[in-house]
Parts: structure tokens; sequence; C-alpha cells
């Protein structure tokens, strides 16, 4: 593991000149931060060695270096996924990449479904906790001390600074910031009814099929996260609605201009 990050940081530090302060990842139909980034070089997925490539429609499969209110960040436009076929290693990679390209804080994007409420299609969920109910841990297998602990405390999974501030950017700007809990699900069918009312029971007020695990990998080595979910739609177990790629990603695009707002600043 240490000899393929070694590789991937080489062959990366060979394209770039940027060092990034701040790692983000936008999830399905989040693209448009990249509107914002004065974008200095970008690299492919399947050009970067031990790099997985990404097979959702929608991702497009690239890492953007470049500057963002003038600071340095490195963005994945396109994220991988469990239920692509890798393993919890694989999916994670690109975080543990971050780490040892210099990145001091990650901001995570995902849409998820809502089991709250109170909370509304392509409004938007600063994670406060999760739940993660996928079948296998990224810090499962030998352990390598220069990624932290091995038992790393998840107690406070999303940095309570980080929390503060986006909580500060929503007021400045008028933003409406729901809070809650994440519920992270292998999938990649979507869940039945009974299946939404059992993780609302559990507590979550949101629930998809990311974050969790690129965010297990940044407490361990150390690397303060703050994730938005979009709710793209709505899992109440008594409702009718039919739901499809093609509106998740409708319900994700009227949300960027907020969730752009809001990691551009955080930025």
């Amino acid at each position: 593991m240490l000899t393929k990050i070694n590789e991937a940081i080489e062959y990366i530090n060979s394209k770039t000149q940027i060092k990034p302060e701040t790692g983000i990842i936008l999830g399905t139909g989040l693209g448009a931060l990249v509107n914002e980034c004065e974008i200095i070089d970008t690299i492919n997925y399947q050009d970067i060695p031990h790099f997985p490539i990404s097979t959702v429609e929608s991702h497009t499969g690239r890492l953007i270096f470049g500057n963002i209110n003038k600071k340095p960040v490195v963005i994945m436009q396109g994220r991988f996924h469990y239920y692509e076929g890798y393993s919890m290693q694989e999916v994670t990679f690109p975080v543990r990449v971050f780490k040892f390209l210099g990145i001091q804080k990650l901001l995570i994007s995902n849409a998820s479904g809502g089991l709250n409420r109170n909370i509304k299609v392509s409004e938007l969920m600063l994670l406060t906790d999760h739940l993660n109910l996928l079948p296998e841990s990224p810090l499962r297998g030998k352990h390598y001390k220069e990624f932290g602990p091995r038992f790393p405390q998840m107690s406070e999974p999303y940095s309570l600074d980080l929390i503060e501030k986006a909580r500060g950017i929503a007021k400045q700007y008028n933003i409406k910031l729901h809070e809650g809990c994440y519920a992270a699900v292998q999938g990649p069918a979507l869940e039945t009814r009974a299946e939404y009312k059992m993780v609302n029971i559990l507590g979550a007020d949101a629930v998809g099929m990311s974050t969790v695990p690129e965010t297990i990998v940044a407490v361990q080595m150390g690397i303060p996260v703050c994730a938005i979910s979009v709710i793209t739609d709505l899992g109440f177990p008594e409702g009718n609605e039919t739901v499809s790629m093609e509106s998740i990603i409708a319900a994700a695009n009227s949300a960027q201009p907020l969730l752009t707002k809001m990691f551009s600043e955080l930025v």
C-alpha cells in the first residue's frame, strides 16, 4: 500500500506544482464547484498509478488542481463507491494520497435520500455524525503506522470547528442548512420502504452510499472533515415517490449553487 501511494504521489507531483491545502470530493451531480476553481492542472484517474477509475456515468473521473479564493485545492471530480466492485482500500485510496500531498482538511459532498420530514428535496444537510452500515471497513487488513492509529477515535468524525464555520457561512449568506446523521449503505439498489424506515429508526436523517469510508480514513490520518449532503429524494416509508437517477441528478443540480457557495467559503 505504501509503495502504491508513493508511486501515485510521484506521478502526481510530476504533473503539477500545486501543493493543496484542502481536498474536496464531489458527489453525484455536484460538479459545479469546479467552475469556481482557477484550474491549473488536471489529471485523469486512469493515468495515475494504482488509482481506481470511476464507473458511474455522472462522475467525470479526474483530479483538478488549482485555487479557490486564492487557496490551493485538489478536487476529485468523481468518486469511487463500494458498489462499483472496489475494495474499501481502493475506495479510500485517494484520501490517503491527499494526506501525503499535504492537505489540511477534507470537504465531502454527496447526494442522499432524506429521512427527516423537516428536510426537503434539494436542501442541504450538514453531517454531524454517521451510521456505518457498510459490510467492510476501510481499515480492515494490514496496519501501517504511517496512516495513524489502528483504532482511531470516532466520537467526532466531523470536525466541530468546521461545523461551526459552516453554520456561520450559512447564516451569513442566508442558506438553509439542516444538520443531521448520515447512514451509509452498500447499494446500488435504492432502499425499500421498510429499509428506509429501519435506517430512520436507527437515527439517520439521510441515507446514501458513500462518504463514511472516506471519513473514517481521514479521521485515522488526522484530517479534519466537513461533509454536506444534498437531499435528492425523500425516503419516507409511506411515500409513493418514484426515484430515478435522472431525478436525483436534477435535484442535485438545483442545489449546486448553494453547495458551491458553502464549499468555496469553507476553503
